[in-house]
């Protein structure tokens, strides 16, 4: 059997996105989608906004395609792909619920993963994460750099099965 071939990468204006995917599936043989996720390009200075990304499958070819599209970051909605491929529908909802992304005619667009009443994006690179602005992260300094004082000595263990010589062994 042939090795699978690289990825071919298709960059997609946002208006034909569903019209790009239709044609990856019906004239081109990809017809298993595997994932579609997004990426903040916060930092793009030329174009910000999130790249939504689809990864199909072509099963009898073995080849892949990744088909990409930049939202705008003010206004992030993209038409469904729900009625191109069914197995959309989760991976949308999670893109929705982690990066705020709007998939317009998707048929249940609601929270998948996180608690209800949670508010942000997590996935965003604005969102800022509440444990990092009530204690700094552990690992920013070596140990003994602390701010505050000497830094606790390492817990000593032992491998898994190997009693604690204080109370079992020879003395």
């Amino acid at each position: 059997m042939p090795e699978p071939t690289p990825a071919v990468e298709q960059d997609v204006p946002p208006g034909s996105w569903v019209q790009e995917l239709t044609a990856a599936r019906d004239e081109h043989g990809f017809t298993y989608f595997d994932f579609l996720t997004a990426v903040d390009q916060l930092d793009a200075a030329e174009d910000p906004g999130f790249d939504v990304v689809v990864h199909l499958w072509s099963m009898y070819r073995r080849e892949h395609q990744l088909l990409r599209t930049r939202v705008p970051g003010d206004a992030p909605t993209l038409a469904t792909a729900t009625g191109v491929f069914a197995g959309a529908s989760w991976h949308e909802r999670e893109t929705f619920e982690m990066f705020g992304i709007d998939f317009a005619g998707h048929p249940h667009l609601v929270p998948l993963l996180l608690p209800d009443g949670f508010e942000g994006h997590p996935l965003r690179k604005s969102f800022v994460l509440a444990a990092r602005a009530a204690k700094a992260w552990p690992g920013a300094k070596e140990p003994g750099e602390s701010d505050e004082g000497a830094a606790p000595s390492r817990r000593k263990t032992r491998p898994p099965g190997v009693p604690d010589p204080e109370v079992w062994g020879p003395r």
